[in-house]
């Protein structure tokens, strides 16, 4: 592959991506019900996107109704005590699970990935402010950037030829190394010890798992991309497959680290 061609969806790319972390910004640093529509919009789009792969032409109408429902849900949820949203949150799976023909399993597992990553990222804006919600957002930005730029740079050995054939074992490590600076850098300012390296890095291979999920459904249903909706990258589950598990990861692990570390 000549260099040209190696960068030549950079440009569209950067475009796309600023337009989005501008996006992004405003609702973060708006937060309350700006964000919370921002997430939900962003969970909705992702089920419709999801269905649209899984399921056959002519029954496609089904996937705006389930996108619909999913944003809604989760909407609705961060308003309701943990344990009515709780329930509330799987609904959408359990729903959509009936009225599917084919792909039930992966329809399921995935929208309570996506319910479970959006209801999460509005905890940590609500419950952390602003600060911790950026962190997560950095790191999982980090990763990709840093994947992306050593994986052009350095290539060799494929991560996982098979399922995502540009993927490779250093741009995964570079992934790490951005997401640990990142730890260091916050925990140099916010105070809360360098344990915040390792959990970086921790949610940075979250989020290259799903990366790696959302590969592996691609292949498997024969789709390039999720759709069609940001220039460059394809549609929002391509983008946001990262956010997926870093932010699942987040809402289950913080139970037990008591994160953020050292504060309290």
């Amino acid at each position: 592959m000549s260099t040209s061609e190696k960068w030549s969806d950079l440009t569209t790319r950067v475009v796309s991506a600023l337009v989005m972390v501008a996006v992004a910004l405003i609702g973060i640093m708006v937060g309350g019900h700006v964000f919370h529509v921002l997430v939900a919009l962003i969970c909705g789009l992702m089920v419709w996107e999801l269905v649209n792969i899984i399921t056959p032409p002519e029954r496609r109408n089904i996937s705006r109704v389930l996108g619909a429902l999913t944003g809604i849900t989760v909407f609705v949820a961060v308003y309701l005590p943990v344990g009515f949203a709780l329930p509330l949150l799987l609904a959408p799976a359990l729903l959509g699970f009936g009225q599917l023909e084919k792909n039930r399993t992966i329809y399921m597992t995935f929208t309570v990935m996506i319910l479970m990553s959006g209801f999460g990222m509005m905890q940590v804006r609500d419950d952390m402010g602003v600060g911790w919600m950026l962190w997560l957002v950095v790191v999982v930005v980090i990763t990709d950037v840093f994947g992306y730029f050593a994986g052009r740079t350095f290539g060799g050995p494929k991560f996982w030829p098979s399922v995502s054939p540009k993927k490779t074992w250093s741009g995964t490590a570079a992934g790490w190394v951005g997401a640990g600076l990142v730890g260091l850098l916050f925990s140099i300012n916010t105070g809360v010890g360098l344990q915040l390296i390792g959990i970086s890095i921790a949610i940075s291979m979250a989020s290259q798992m799903g990366d790696i999920a959302e590969s592996g459904l691609k292949r498997k249903m024969g789709v390039k991309d999720s759709s069609n909706l940001i220039p460059g990258h394809g549609g929002l589950m391509d983008r946001f497959d990262g956010m997926l598990g870093a932010s699942v990861f987040l809402l289950i692990m913080g139970q037990f680290i008591g994160f953020p570390p050292g504060v309290g």
